[in-house]
């Protein structure tokens, strides 16, 4: 194990976390755009929330027999984004017969993002970078200090 595999592993977490970051204020950005993309019947629909997917760097299969063994010799590698996945729940609903993009009934569909919950996927990423920070920090101190013993 390199003396550099934890500031690697935090690394990758900062990277993952500012992705997350950037979808979240994707998501708020367009949480009012009625018209994202075209389906496939050739009408405009509203934007549809879209959410990380995290998964471990090393799942290959010698991680898996060694965790299973209870072997395992090195914790984990990091983290990656594996996709950026569409939020299947059904757009909202709203009655405004004078909106540009309201249906014969008068509604009008709605993108299905929530501001409140993806400010709090803000504010949990926003933590996860802060600690991975501080655990990158803390790595490259004691990385210091080790420097200092040596001479």
């Amino acid at each position: 194990m390199s003396i550099f595999h934890a500031i690697n592993t935090s690394a990758s977490a900062l990277t993952a976390q500012r992705l997350r970051m950037d979808i979240s204020s994707s998501n708020i950005a367009n949480a009012n755009s009625t018209r994202a993309t075209i389906n496939e019947n050739g009408e405009w629909e509203p934007y549809r929330r879209k959410m990380v997917v995290f998964e471990p760097k090393d799942n290959s299969f010698q991680s898996y027999l060694n965790t299973a063994a209870n072997r395992s010799s090195s914790p984990g590698e990091g983290v990656k984004v594996s996709a950026i996945a569409e939020d299947e729940e059904p757009f909202k609903r709203m009655y405004n017969p004078s909106h540009p993009d309201a249906n014969e009934n008068g509604y009008v569909l709605l993108p299905n993002v929530d501001p409140l919950q993806e400010m709090v996927d803000l504010m949990s990423a926003t933590r996860s970078y802060e600690a991975n920070v501080t655990a990158i920090n803390a790595t490259k101190g004691m990385l210091m200090k080790a420097l200092e013993i040596g001479k």
